[in-house]
């Protein structure tokens, strides 16, 4: 698997659901299927089969995100600020409409659009990338092309 880059809050989110699943949910769903399999025959039991798929899928997420979490590699927050890599904070001018925006770039996993944080791998976040300050950078997304300028470059 190839490196998966997050930030220190994003790597603690994944720790955070890790140690959920592993320990709140993993229990819960344990008791679920003890208590369909008390119901009685389970070739039949519709409640059995239900909590055993949700204990599967809950397995399923415990495996992803450990090999998510190997894979792993924190950002440095020392970058230089010059140029739009991942962990930037980016901040842009509309040059369509003149509307100011800001968006964080992030790995898939963090990615949150309410928060603006978009992925790298996105059309606007890879649109983004390597591009340096005051540059004009033109994204072709499915609706057409947007033109931003770049205004400033942060790392959080």
């Amino acid at each position: 698997m190839a490196d998966l880059y997050l930030t220190k809050a994003g790597h603690q989110k994944l720790l955070e659901e890790l140690e959920y699943l592993k320990t709140v949910k993993r229990k819960a769903l344990s008791k679920a299927v003890g208590e369909a399999r008390a119901h009685g025959d389970i070739s039949e039991n519709a409640e059995y089969d239900a909590a055993k798929d949700a204990q599967g899928l809950n397995e399923k997420r415990i495996a992803e995100l450990e090999r998510k979490l190997a894979s792993a590699r924190l950002l440095d927050e020392n970058i230089r600020t010059d140029e739009v890599l991942i962990g930037a904070t980016v901040r842009l001018k509309d040059l369509a409409t003149s509307e100011e925006i800001t968006y964080t770039l992030v790995a898939e996993e963090e990615a949150d659009y309410e928060q603006g944080k978009i992925s790298v791998s996105s059309p606007i976040g890879s649109g983004l990338l390597n591009h340096k300050l005051d540059a004009i950078v033109e994204i072709k997304i499915p609706a057409g092309t947007l033109k931003y300028q770049i205004l400033k470059i942060t790392r959080d």
